[in-house]
């Protein structure tokens, strides 16, 4: 979300989501608001610190990670109160261990810390043991919750594809193996023991990967999809997996004639080509951004929230057109 109030956009998200609100990410605050400051605040026994080019692991705990846990904490509390006697869904979300490792830095080195099995290990262990302290803690503020638990994976196809820099540029870190990278995955969404989503917004999400992880659901940009991502899409949909179709920019609302009826066509569309049930849909797709809305206005983010509210419930009579 856009902004530094977290009360002000924990409101803004109970007003435009009561059926699915989550608690806010504020990036504009700075390093320790951000996707991999706010995972490293909840890691166990890993510290780290900010360096001019990002996040480092470093030997003990210092100014940096305090200021991330604090704000983590603010934004808890925000959540808490305007959450004060909810009862329903409710998502948490932090990077994933392939991200958190791709944009983390090794001690003493400048490379990521993805490019040392060991190390990807460890940070992995930690990252599952604090991931099910920060439930236990969300549970406890909102005792009427039922949580579910999203993690952020923008990096994963990047991962998967042997693309990620090394801190150079002239190489890449080398290919992660399937089974490594499934490993890896299940151990942190296990640990959450709840509803667990897997988000990523980049083209070439192994879908197959994240649900043999144990991911109940897949977060996804439509817009990225290519032909040859239905088969494995349709495969996927048809075992039941949750999907979180992101079908919408935070600009759409200025843009002349697109309304929230275009956004459900959309997702209509990406349904109808895997060739599946029209009735099932209303029962396993949600209806989301195309990604964070960081980089929105706070008018943005609010009328985009509107905006996929509504095309979610035009959704379920579009589909008995098909």
């Amino acid at each position: 979300m856009p902004g530094g109030n977290p009360m002000e956009a924990a409101r803004v998200i109970v007003d435009e989501l009561p059926d699915l609100p989550h608690l806010a990410e504020l990036p504009a605050r700075g390093p320790g608001a951000d996707i991999t400051g706010r995972t490293a605040a909840l890691l166990v026994d890993i510290a780290v610190e900010v360096t001019p080019r990002g996040w480092r692991i470093t030997e003990r705990p210092g100014r940096d990670l305090r200021r991330a846990r604090s704000l983590l904490s603010s934004d808890l509390d925000a959540m808490e109160e305007v959450l004060d006697g909810y009862q329903g869904l409710l998502k948490v979300q932090l990077a994933g261990p392939w991200t958190l490792a791709a944009t983390v830095e090794q001690p003493r080195s400048l490379n990521p810390a993805l490019a040392d099995p060991g190390l990807v290990a460890d940070l992995t262990s930690s990252l599952a043991e604090g991931l099910a302290g920060h439930v236990a803690e969300v549970a406890k503020r909102v005792p009427g919750a039922q949580l579910m638990v999203q993690l952020d994976e923008p990096a994963l196809p990047a991962v998967a594809a042997g693309s990620v820099p090394t801190a150079s540029g002239l190489s890449r870190v080398r290919v992660v193996e399937e089974e490594v990278l499934r490993e890896r995955l299940h151990e942190v969404l296990s640990a959450a023991n709840k509803y667990t989503v897997v988000h990523c917004c980049s083209r070439n999400l192994p879908f197959g990967i994240i649900t043999s992880a144990g991911a109940d659901a897949v977060s996804f940009d439509i817009s990225q999809l290519r032909d040859r991502d239905y088969d494995e899409l349709a495969e996927i949909a048809e075992a039941g997996t949750g999907l979180l179709m992101g079908a919408m920019t935070f600009d759409y609302p200025e843009r002349k004639g697109v309304t929230p009826t275009d956004t459900a066509k959309a997702v209509r569309e990406v349904w109808r080509k895997t060739s599946l049930p029209a009735a099932r849909c209303a029962e396993q797709v949600v209806v989301t951004p195309a990604c964070g809305l960081a980089g929105a206005s706070p008018a943005q983010a609010r009328e985009a929230l509107r905006w996929v509210r509504e095309a979610a419930r035009i959704l379920p009579d579009m589909m008995g057109e098909l």
